[in-house]
């Protein structure tokens, strides 16, 4: 069966959930992960051959063929990631050539073509900690990176809602420094562009919410105000 885990990642590949990384009651981060098949309630292992090093706070998306992790804490803020191919259960390293600084409790959203991280933290602390603005556009045809622009970008934050809506990366609301956002903005890749979310009728400002795209909007639910002390 499956390794207990927390802090782990999960993607649906239409066929199977795949479950990578995070931590592991008396065994740390290792770089593994669970396949579960829902029509035969079966579970298999994902290789370790090749496969990034354990990590938590990483984000993964799904391609359409395979799982992209990158990110997370792996000793320090890690600016690695991986390729996971399900059919031939390999794994490819994703390029560090260009690629963000390293971070962790950041955002990924797949486009159709690439995978766009942003915001996110450089450490891992227990309260406070100060996010990043900036992020980074992956082509897994390619292996290769293209910076996201800084012109116009939101607020540094962590612990924020990202969905993408077709066309663009929407980022809203988080925290930076222990303090709740009220802010959020769209980047659209075609335009390398940010523009700012209005705030007219927007919910309060808070952190560790979620969001959803449904096709025409944005849902988000969730989250608190004021961060406690106890946040990780």
């Amino acid at each position: 069966g499956p390794r207990r885990r927390a802090w782990h990642v999960a993607v649906w590949t239409g066929l199977e959930m795949i479950v990578w990384g995070g931590t592991v009651p008396m065994q740390g981060s290792p770089n593994t992960g669970d396949r579960y098949d829902p029509l035969t309630d079966t579970w298999s292992p994902t290789s370790v051959i090749g496969a990034p090093a354990g990590r938590f706070g990483h984000t993964a998306v799904w391609t359409g063929t395979g799982m992209i992790i990158w990110g997370g804490e792996s000793g320090p803020a890690s600016d690695t990631g991986g390729r996971y191919d399900p059919a031939a259960d390999t794994w490819t390293a994703t390029t560090t050539v260009n690629a963000p600084s390293g971070r962790l409790d950041h955002t990924a959203v797949w486009t159709g073509d690439e995978m766009i991280v942003w915001g996110g933290r450089s450490e891992f602390a227990v309260y406070g900690s100060s996010g990043l603005a900036t992020g980074g556009r992956y082509d897994p045809a390619a292996d290769t990176w293209t910076a996201t622009s800084t012109a116009n970008v939101p607020s540094a934050r962590l612990y924020h809602a990202t969905v993408w809506s077709g066309s663009e990366l929407i980022v809203w609301r988080g925290e930076n420094a222990g303090i709740a956002l009220g802010d959020g903005a769209r980047y659209r890749p075609t335009t390398d562009g940010w523009t700012s979310v209005s705030a007219a009728s927007a919910p309060d400002p808070r952190t560790g919410h979620t969001g959803v795209w449904t096709g025409a909007e944005m849902i988000v639910w969730g989250g608190e105000g004021s961060p406690s002390p106890l946040w990780p």
